[in-house]
């Protein structure tokens, strides 16, 4: 697990260091970047806005049946009269890699939703939200998922 953290910091650091001369301002949220924990299951998430109503979000997750990365695509869009909060919606993918105990351990693959609200503090670098990630996995464990999405709370930057 901390292997994976010192990966998602890296990711975060670069994705920072690429990031162009506009300003979050410019592109209609109020951060571009943000890195964090999220809860339940729990793990790590690095959301990244490619354009003003679009992000990309990486998920981590670590938990008691194994692992899971996910990748969502997000759409955004303002919430009117609410400064700093914005509704999500998108589709997405993860593999998943379970523990020997559960399901006999291997490797699956799915599709994912998210739909959610993301609101980032004013004047401050912190950003949460809260989120159903709702999922569809292929293979030896077939089937769906509601289970999935939790509260994250990240930095800004």
């Amino acid at each position: 697990m901390k292997n994976a953290i010192k990966i998602m910091m890296m990711l975060g650091f670069f994705t920072f260091l690429s990031t162009t001369d506009i300003k979050a301002q410019d592109l209609g949220s109020s951060y571009r970047t943000a890195i964090g924990a999220k809860f339940y299951p729990g793990g790590i998430t690095l959301k990244h806005f490619v354009n003003s109503s679009t992000a990309l979000e990486a998920i981590g997750y670590f938990y008691n049946r194994g692992s899971r990365l996910t990748g969502l695509y997000e759409f955004h869009g303002n919430i009117g009269g609410a400064p700093g909060l914005r509704w999500y919606i998108g589709p997405g993918a993860h593999v998943a890699f379970y523990n020997s105990k559960f399901f006999g351990g291997g490797e699956t693959v799915g599709i994912d939703g998210v739909v959610g609200l993301d609101y980032k503090f004013r004047g401050a670098p912190i950003n949460i939200s809260l989120d159903w990630q709702p999922s569809f996995e292929f293979g030896d464990y077939a089937g769906f998922s509601s289970g999935w999405g939790g509260f994250a709370v990240r930095f800004t930057f």
